[in-house]
């Protein structure tokens, strides 16, 4: 997975004992986290984008473009939503991790 400002809020342990369990090859597995990778970035970008003012939209997208990786957006993001981003993000991802098993359980039905 690509580094991103909220990488230390991820806790996706039950989904990579999913993933490890149904990939059959390395080839497979990097495919699915691949695309593990990109429904967390869009959910926590719509996430983010959803609670911060619109007047901030665009600097903090070139700010996120240029260092993706650079933790003090969430300080950005804290100050700019007045909410507890960080709670935000994780109950966000929390809900994906909970649609995916749910959808690779159903799959391996």
């Amino acid at each position: 997975m690509s580094k991103l400002f909220f990488d230390q809020l991820l806790v996706l342990d039950e989904v990579e004992g999913e993933i490890k369990k149904i990939a059959k090859t390395q080839e497979e597995k990097e495919e699915l986290w691949g695309l593990v990778d990109e429904m967390v970035h869009h959910r926590v970008l719509g996430c983010v984008l959803d609670r911060l003012p619109r007047e901030n939209h665009e600097e903090f997208l070139e700010r996120f473009h240029a260092s993706p990786q650079d933790e003090s957006l969430l300080g950005y993001l804290k100050e700019k939503i007045g909410d507890n981003i960080d709670e935000l993000i994780r109950q966000e991802i929390g809900d994906l991790a909970f649609e995916l098993l749910e959808e690779i359980r159903a799959e391996k039905k």
